[in-house]
């Protein structure tokens, strides 16, 4: 469901901020605009899509995975369900398609606000849409094995507060910023957001408002445990 579609009454306030400024660049996080696409790439990688699932509370949960640990790339990494986009799909389509098949969330209860500008991933040189939408929040999201070892809903006053944010460094020079998240499975540890996911990450805590000052001069090592591509 779309609010396009005309079978929503109105953006949740919680979220109405987020909704209205996901196509601004203006709002957008300076961390997340370097890796925008120029106008000359559009169309010279393969499309990908990605979910940002939020739920309508006063402090919104947002919905994120532990990929599998077997899987071909970005195994083990903190990510958000998405993947290729296939012939004759929108993004939207594409998103919701990949979050039914990884987590097994159900489509008809997703009302999509959106979608970031496109951007990059250098590595695999995905064209990648991040579609951002909010859902009840309730039921159980379930990780399907081979895919997603884990479902996490982390609160947006966690992942703002200034001590769950750090910038980290990678051994090519490349910096961004960083996110520490509660790991549901084992109690009192921590997993960490880097890369790609935790740019869109920034980008949406910005256009939402969310987000509070942090010390962008904290840099930490990424935990090899996250590592196991050869570049960010």
């Amino acid at each position: 469901m779309t609010l396009a579609d005309g079978q929503d009454g109105g953006v949740p306030a919680p979220l109405a901020a987020l909704a209205a400024r996901l196509g601004d660049d203006g709002v957008l996080s300076e961390a997340f605009r370097t890796r925008r696409f120029g106008r000359e790439e559009i169309g010279t990688s393969r499309e990908a899509s990605v979910l940002v699932l939020l739920t309508p509370d006063e402090d919104p949960e947002l919905v994120l995975i532990e990929r599998a640990a077997g899987m071909r790339k970005h195994a083990g990494q903190i990510a958000f369900p998405g993947g290729a986009v296939d012939p004759g799909e929108s993004a939207e389509t594409a998103a919701l398609r990949e979050a039914w098949e990884e987590v097994r969330l159900d489509r008809s209860s997703v009302v999509v606000l959106g979608r970031l500008p496109a951007a990059r991933i250098p590595v695999s040189q995905f064209h990648v849409h991040a579609v951002v939408a909010y859902w009840p929040g309730t039921g159980e999201l379930e990780p399907q094995p081979g895919e997603v070892a884990q479902v996490l809903r982390v609160p947006v006053s966690f992942l703002v507060a200034p001590e769950n944010r750090s910038s980290w460094r990678h051994s090519t020079g490349r910096t961004g910023p960083g996110f520490e998240v509660p790991d549901p499975g084992i109690q009192g540890e921590t997993l960490y957001v880097w890369g790609f996911s935790a740019y869109v990450l920034d980008a949406v805590l910005e256009a939402g408002g969310w987000t509070r000052p942090w010390d962008h001069e904290r840099y930490v090592d990424i935990p090899v445990r996250f590592l196991p591509d050869i570049r960010p």
